[in-house]
Parts: structure tokens; C-alpha cells; sequence
């Protein structure tokens, strides 16, 4: 096996950039909740409900919701990524139902950051560029 390099990594990187985006076409946005015990016991759940049903309530029917294990933001469940093409990924935390809500409605809908429940991730990239 051959060792890689950061220019070896970073063409990796690049090359999943590229096979994501692809998987994008068609897609409005992706909402991926933390679904790990910490974020469950916070209430997770309820989140993912509220965030189910205001998605119906707006038809939003290309927003697909997934959920993950713990973001290591154990301080902030539960916790929420949403990926809008052409933003920027956010983790959002403490989110309950009427967060939920109102990531559907600003963020989703009408593309603006919810700044009272941004959270950073729990390490930075070793090259410096996110996304």
C-alpha cells in the first residue's frame, strides 16, 4: 500500500467532492440528526418528527432526512447537520420541535442561517478548507 501525501490527500478529497456532488443532483437539501443515546435521551426524536412533519407541510418532497451516531457535541443535543446546496454545512444544537421548525422555514426555505443555535464542529480540518 502506497503512504499518501497532503497533495495525495487532497486529490482524494477532491475526487469525494466530486462523487458527492453528484449525488446532489435533483436535491434540495439534506437534514442529517444525531441519532447516537446522548442525542435520543435529549430528544432527538421529537426532532425528527417535527422536522418530518413541517417538510410535509411545505411539500418539500427532494429534502431527504438521515440520521448519524453521536457529532461529538454531546453539550449541544441534540444535534443537527443540514447541508443546503450552495451553503455552507451547518450543525445546529439544542434543537427541539420549534427549532426544527424554523430550520425548515429559514434555513431550508429561505436559505438563512438560525445564529442563536450554530455550532461549531468538535475539530477543525487538518487543510483548512471545509465543506
Amino acid at each position: 500500500m502506497t503512504k499518501l501525501n497532503r497533495e495525495g490527500l487532497a486529490q482524494l478529497r477532491e475526487q469525494a467532492r466530486a462523487g458527492w456532488q453528484q449525488r446532489w443532483h435533483g436535491k434540495q437539501a439534506q437534514i442529517i440528526i444525531g441519532m447516537g443515546t446522548c442525542g435520543i435521551a435529549a430528544g432527538a426524536r421529537k426532532a425528527w418528527d417535527a422536522f418530518a412533519d413541517e417538510l410535509k407541510k411545505n411539500n418539500l418532497t427532494e429534502v431527504r432526512i438521515e440520521q448519524t451516531g453521536c457529532m461529538g457535541l454531546c453539550y449541544s443535543e441534540p444535534t443537527v447537520e443540514v447541508r443546503v446546496p450552495d451553503m455552507p454545512p451547518i450543525i445546529y444544537g439544542k434543537v427541539d420541535a420549534e427549532v426544527a421548525r424554523r430550520i425548515v422555514r429559514k434555513h431550508i426555505v429561505g436559505k438563512l442561517l438560525i445564529n442563536d443555535h450554530i455550532y461549531d464542529r468538535p475539530a477543525l480540518d487538518a487543510f483548512g478548507k471545509q465543506g
